[in-house]
């Protein structure tokens, strides 16, 4: 069986899953690619030689002959798109978050659930091979107990001013993927979150209703404590580190390099900087993602991302918000 893709948005991520598709998925191929910028579409197009390009992703899910859709649009247009695309029949991988709105999350996950479709959510970061032995090793007991977790999750550089207005923000659009990590290496669910925050990098941050620099703990329902740091600026690179200590022992995760040289010299001990962002550090776990989604339609099996995977780092995120505001712990009953 061949899996037929369309993609819908030809920007970074999407020509990054398309290109993957190509040439790293034999079970598939890319029929198809929509943008609301053709140019970028038909751009696409001719570099992966996929044989349709369109502006109108309804194209795209009105073709019988496409199988599945990976949305990679915009963050505004993926509960209508992910919806629309159920009604078509179509099984999705969408990028994260599925929508800002839980109200409008939840009625997304019916319209997926009534159509029957096979719906991942990319949350990529489980497909790193590093971050994936780790809970490997909660998980089987190799550490014992987990007691703490601690993410740290900082940024080169914050994204465009235009990018933080629209985004929702430090906890929506940056810290979900760490809200995410988190329930994914403890395997249970937060009750209650606390944050405390603040603009230390750009003013205009603050001024677009946002901060850059937060802390964020949650305490979950098997008793873990785990705390999450995010900045939009790390000097020195993409900083991306996980510590866990548990009854039996510890894991620590460092950064990625680009090589492993070490210079010494009369004066320092010194190593070349870390990978500078996330395209670079995550590079096989975005090919991961998607052959796992493949996997689960031509196998017929549930995706290993799914639809509680998507909803959960959503409540977290406003819970957090929700806590900045009112500078006091909220329950994640409180928001959902």
């Amino acid at each position: 069986m061949t899996v037929r893709v369309g993609v819908i948005g030809a920007g970074r991520i999407g020509k990054v899953h398309a290109e993957t598709v190509t040439y790293r998925i034999p079970e598939a191929r890319v029929v198809a690619v929509a943008d609301i910028v053709e140019e970028a579409a038909r751009r696409v197009a001719e570099q992966l030689h996929i044989p349709q390009a369109t502006r109108d992703y309804r194209e795209i899910l009105a073709d019988p002959n496409v199988d599945a859709v990976l949305v990679c649009s915009s963050t505004d247009t993926h509960a209508t798109i992910i919806t629309e695309a159920a009604e078509a029949g179509k099984h999705i991988f969408a990028e994260k978050p599925i929508d800002l709105s839980l109200a409008r999350i939840d009625q997304v996950l019916a319209a997926v659930e009534k159509a029957g479709v096979k719906f991942q959510v990319g949350f990529n970061r489980r497909f790193d091979p590093t971050f994936a032995r780790v809970r490997h090793a909660i998980q089987s007991g190799e550490i014992g107990e987990v007691h703490l977790l601690h993410i740290i999750s900082r940024d080169p550089a914050p994204p465009p001013i235009e990018y933080v207005k629209v985004s929702g923000g430090i906890f929506m659009d940056m810290m979900i993927h760490d809200f995410d990590m988190a329930r994914f290496l403890v395997g249970a669910e937060v009750e209650e979150v606390y944050t405390r925050a603040a603009v230390r990098v750009d003013p205009a941050i603050g001024e677009a209703g946002d901060v850059d620099t937060a802390v964020v703990m949650l305490t979950f329902g098997n008793g873990v404590i785990a705390t999450i740091d995010n900045s939009r600026r790390a000097v020195y690179g993409y900083d991306q580190r996980v510590e866990v200590l548990g009854s039996k022992g510890g894991i620590t995760v460092g950064n990625v390099f680009p090589n492993e040289v070490t210079i010494c010299t009369a004066e320092h001990v010194r190593r070349d900087l870390p990978l500078n962002f996330f395209m670079d550090r995550y590079t096989e776990s975005y090919e991961r993602e998607i052959r796992a989604f493949i996997d689960a339609i031509v196998h017929d099996k549930p995706v290993p991302v799914g639809a509680a995977d998507g909803r959960a780092p959503v409540l977290m995120a406003l819970a957090a918000r929700k806590s900045l505001d009112e500078h006091r712990p909220v329950k994640i009953s409180e928001v959902g």
